[in-house]
């Protein structure tokens, strides 16, 4: 999305266009800040005009276009192009005598995220196709090449005029896949010219419809989707090429005939209201003409195959409803291992596909190839097969995390490898939400796997020996890995709902913090889950882990003292990503500044001589604790203040000054007004005060009972009554499928 006080990607104000005496635009309005937007509407409504008056192919009678606020009114394409706007022409406009590689070579750029290796990484079939000729290709795969000559400029803006208009489905839903992903990128901003409701809705948040040359409304995607009567109102949407509506249920705008016995496919016709483009004056169509320009499509049946090759096939990991284990590894260098853990989770009867994580760019025959994965890196194929382990490593490791977070139906995932294959592998799985289960064999799982492991619920286990062949002892490893990954699915397949679960909260908590929270955790337990986390660095990451996952309704950060450590070398040290999870999910946040007042170190004799003259209390002998100066409590005020700032959900901040943990108490070692008054002054300068975001000073020390009753009301006052988390809500929804 478009950063806040940045001109739009696109603004288009007022504009009119003519076409001899036919108004086509009629004061078109619209913007897209950023990521994308779609726009639908009925032949002849003015939405490819649109477009052209957009790149300065058609001529402008009034109004304003506007690009990352530079005007493209006057402008020719030549120039815009150049500005960085890009454009998918319908009818894709391809030159017949030049090769698939030649169009893709002559519009390459030497800068930029969109190669050439990269587009043939992301569409197979070009890939296999490029030596052909642009007129000797398929319908799907010349709007494949339409879209990689486009996105090869690099653009910042890319203009689509309808990209998926007759289009195989299998082909429909990979130019969908690529929308959203160019959406999450994030680089590239696009506006789409769609009448497939389906594609309009799924790629984009909102829907401008354009009815008459004019914006309508712009409609939120899933109000639309859902919204039959406002689809026929506006757009006269009968039955759609990829809309599985009973024909009953909707507008007769088909008529489907039988060719066959029942297992033959269903032979359906598309009838278009416009074959051409209609002006004010333009004639009714004459029947006979609609019925020679139908469309004929045919609807796969089940239990029989009629999509196009895999090259150009995006497939789901698994059908709807179902879920696979994934074997993840390296095929090239531990083939026989996976397959030796992949034959025993299918033996056991569960559906399983084996990740192949190589990075030598050879093919081995596995269900997930290593090009597919590599495929969701941000620079594609090339910033995996780079030729360099280590560049390679790490770019599997990206490609990998970005594919898991795209697939739905994951019932668990193992892994087996040396360090390079766990380095893989650990990140896509810590980003699984907790619970599903995730394992790996490692030959590094015997020494320290918090890197690894980080906050998630990861296992990991020894494999005695290297994993490199099948002997009596990675046999048994190997075996008790694969059968301890079949229990935990089945058992969380075959779980019995937990009836009237309380919803979860996540709570952070010191030694010298404890008090305070068991008086909340005393309040609030009747109505939720309390779950309190050690704030000792993972205790933080792993609140919020959680907090990413949907797992927890609301957080009570009342102990946020890993920020000292992060910020002056302790033990306990938060990461850059403290609070980010509650930024990311904008989830109510109740926060305050529990045991800013200590950096914790080891033993006293670890404590690093640049502090050898500060105040220390010895915890215990493993334990030492260095008070906090004015200055760097100030520091502290305004990095958290900062991140503050950037929560869009409410904000209820609680400044305790009577001290802010049981050292920070008259007659305890650690209390000192000016340093508690430098943590709130600079809190105070830093946060910019809303309704929604208050910081709230309380005369109280952290640990009184008074303290604890307001914290525990503001809590009540943002969330109301307990509600069940999103994840209850996926477990009720999937037992009643189920």
């Amino acid at each position: 999305m478009a950063e806040r006080g940045r001109a739009p990607a696109l603004e288009v104000k007022g504009l009119n266009v003519y076409y001899g005496a036919s108004h086509a635009l009629q004061g078109v309005d619209l913007r897209l800040d950023g990521g994308v937007l779609s726009v639908v509407g009925r032949n002849g409504m003015g939405k490819t005009t649109l477009c052209k008056a957009i790149m300065g192919m058609v001529q402008v009678a009034s109004g304003s276009i506007t690009f990352a606020g530079q005007p493209l009114v006057g402008r020719n394409p030549t120039e815009i192009a150049r500005m960085g706007v890009g454009y998918v022409p319908q009818g894709r406009r391809l030159w017949p005598s030049l090769t698939v590689d030649e169009h893709l070579r002559m519009v390459e750029t030497s800068e930029g995220a969109w190669t050439v290796d990269r587009i043939y990484s992301t569409f197979p079939r070009l890939a296999e196709r490029k030596s052909n000729g642009g007129g000797q290709l398929s319908g799907g795969e010349q709007q494949m090449l339409a879209i990689s000559r486009a996105l090869l400029a690099n653009p910042k803006l890319l203009i689509m005029d309808e990209p998926t208009e007759g289009l195989a489905p299998v082909i429909v839903a990979q130019v969908e896949d690529i929308l959203l992903r160019l959406a999450e990128e994030g680089d590239i901003e696009v506006l789409v010219i769609e009448q497939n409701i389906g594609v309009a809705c799924a790629v984009a948040d909102n829907v401008a419809i354009m009815v008459n040359g004019r914006i309508n409304r712009l409609a939120p995607a899933a109000q639309l989707a859902g919204d039959r009567d406002l689809q026929q109102r506006l757009l006269g949407v009968g039955r759609h090429a990829h809309d599985d509506t009973p024909v009953d249920s909707a507008p007769v705008a088909a008529e489907e005939k039988r060719t066959g016995p029942s297992d033959a496919p269903t032979l359906t016709k598309v009838y278009q209201s416009n074959p051409t483009l209609p002006t004010r004056w333009s004639a009714p169509v004459p029947v006979p003409v609609l019925e020679r320009m139908a469309k004929v499509q045919s609807s796969a049946v089940p239990g029989r195959s009629t999509s196009a090759p895999a090259s150009t096939e995006i497939r789901p990991l698994a059908a709807p409803g179902a879920q696979v284990v994934v074997v993840a590894g390296t095929l090239d260098t531990k083939g026989a291992e996976l397959r030796y853990m992949r034959d025993l989770i299918r033996e056991a009867g569960l559906p399983v596909r084996i990740a192949d994580l190589s990075t030598t760019g050879g093919h081995t025959g596995a269900e997930i190839p290593a090009h597919q994965i590599a495929a969701f890196h941000p620079r594609g194929a090339a910033g995996v097969f780079t030729g360099d382990r280590g560049q390679s490593v790490a770019g599997m490791a990206l490609a990998f995390s970005r594919w898991i977070a795209r697939q739905e139906g994951i019932a668990g995932v193992i892994s087996a490898g040396g360090s390079g294959g766990t380095a893989m592998a650990a990140p896509a799985m810590r980003a699984l939400p907790v619970g599903v289960p995730k394992l790996i064999v490692s030959t590094v799982a015997s020494g320290d796997v918090q890197r690894y492991v980080g906050s998630s619920d990861l296992m990991m286990m020894h494999s005695v020996a290297d994993v490199q062949g099948l002997n009596a002892i990675t046999e048994e490893v190997l075996g008790n890995a694969a059968q301890a990954m079949i229990g935990m699915v089945r058992a969380r397949r075959e779980a019995a709902p937990r009836p009237g679960r309380k919803p979860a909260i996540g709570l952070t908590m010191f030694g010298v913090t404890t008090p305070c929270i068991q008086q909340v955790v005393a309040q609030l337990d009747d109505d939720y889950d309390c779950l309190v986390f050690h704030a000792t660095g993972i205790g933080g990451q792993s609140m919020e882990t959680l907090v990413d996952s949907g797992k927890v309704v609301g957080v009570l950060d009342l102990t946020t003292t890993e920020i000292c450590d992060m910020l002056f070398g302790g033990v306990f040290a938060a990461t850059e990503d403290r609070f980010r999870a509650v930024i990311r999910t904008r989830q109510p946040y109740i926060g305050s500044v529990g045991a800013l007042d200590m950096v914790n170190f080891g033993a006293r004799d670890t404590v690093p001589d640049r502090y050898r003259d500060r105040l220390f209390y010895e915890h215990n002998p493993q334990v030492t604790l260095m008070r906090t100066t004015p200055e760097e409590c100030a520091e502290m005020g305004r990095w958290i203040g900062a991140r503050l700032n950037e929560m869009e959900g409410p904000v209820r901040f609680f400044l305790p000054e009577g001290g802010v943990s049981a050292l920070d108490a008259p007659g305890q070692p650690f209390h000192d007004a000016a340093a508690r008054k430098a943590l709130f002054d600079a809190l105070d300068r830093t946060v910019l005060s809303t309704a929604n975001r208050q910081l709230i000073r309380r005369p109280e020390h952290i640990n009184d009972p008074a303290f604890a009753a307001a914290v525990v009301e503001a809590f009540r006052g943002l969330h109301g009554a307990p509600r069940p988390t999103r994840t209850a809500q996926r477990r009720t929804k999937h037992e009643a499928r189920r």
